[in-house]
C-alpha cells in the first residue's frame, strides 16, 4: 500500500504514483485524480504587476500530515472508496509547477470522483498550509475565500477561513 499523506519540496511523477496505487489491487474500476498547478495570474487579469513571481507554501509538520490523514479517514468514511493518496508540496514554486496531487481508487467511477472532490474541497480551506504569493509589486500572504468554504459546506462542513 502506498503513503497515504505525502509532504514534500521535491515534483511528484503522477505516473508514477498511480501505478504504485494501483498495483496488485484487482478491485480497482476507477482512479480519480486531480493535480493543481501554480498558474500563471498575469495570463488571467491580463497585469504584469498581477503575475506571480513565486509562490512559497508553508505547513506545520506533523499537524498537517495529521489533519490531512484525519480528512482521509472521513472520506473513506463517506464514500466506497479503497485508497486516497494526496502529495502537497512545499516551499517556492514557479509558475507551472505542480502543487498537489489527490488519487483516488474504487471500484466505480462515480465515489472515486466524488471521494476526489471531496478531499480538494478539504485541502483548500481546512488543511494547514500558508501559501506566499511573490509578485512585481511585491508579497502578500493569499487568504481564504468565500468561494472555497462554500464548495466545503456542499459536503456539511462549516468552515470560518474567509470573511
Amino acid at each position: 500500500m502506498v503513503s497515504r499523506v505525502v509532504i514534500q519540496t521535491e515534483d511528484f511523477n503522477v505516473t508514477d504514483v498511480l501505478a504504485k496505487l494501483r498495483e496488485g489491487d484487482l478491485r480497482v474500476g476507477a482512479v480519480c485524480t486531480f493535480v493543481g498547478t501554480v498558474r500563471d495570474t498575469r495570463l488571467l487579469s491580463g497585469k504584469d504587476t498581477d503575475a506571480i513571481v513565486s509562490l512559497t507554501l508553508e505547513h506545520y509538520p506533523g499537524m498537517t500530515e495529521s489533519s490531512i490523514a484525519a480528512m482521509m479517514d472521513a472520506a473513506h468514511q463517506r464514500f466506497d472508496i479503497y485508497q486516497a493518496h494526496v502529495i502537497h508540496r512545499i516551499g517556492p514554486l514557479k509558475p507551472a509547477d505542480q502543487i498537489v496531487l489527490v488519487a483516488v481508487t474504487s471500484a466505480h467511477r462515480g465515489e472515486s470522483f466524488k471521494a476526489c472532490e471531496f478531499l480538494m474541497d478539504y485541502l483548500k480551506t481546512q488543511a494547514p498550509f500558508w501559501k506566499k504569493e511573490e509578485t512585481p509589486s511585491g508579497s502578500t500572504w493569499v487568504d481564504a475565500r468565500v468561494s472555497d468554504d462554500a464548495a466545503l459546506a456542499k459536503w456539511g462542513i462549516q468552515a470560518q477561513n474567509a470573511g
